[in-house]
């Protein structure tokens, strides 16, 4: 029997007001907060927000960034 390794969501980095997520491609916006909520508590009354698209900080990059690493998951940026 092969046993497979399954890949998790996970915080890349962190910022005193911000955050960075490698998550499944697939999952809505609601369960990326949920996540980043869950895993690193922010303390503001709105708790983490993505990132959307057009947002100044992402310099013209898109909201969801596709992982170098692995094919089914993308890179979301998170704010406080």
């Amino acid at each position: 029997m092969i046993k497979t390794k399954k890949i998790a969501a996970e915080i890349v980095k962190t910022g005193i007001f911000d955050m960075q997520v490698c998550i499944p491609s697939n999952w809505s916006d609601e369960q990326v907060v949920n996540f980043a909520n869950g895993q690193n508590y922010c303390g503001t009354a709105k708790g983490w927000m993505i990132r959307k698209e057009g947002d100044e900080s992402l310099c013209g990059d898109p909201e969801r960034v596709q992982c170098e690493d692995r094919k089914d998951f993308v890179h979301i940026m998170l704010d406080a």
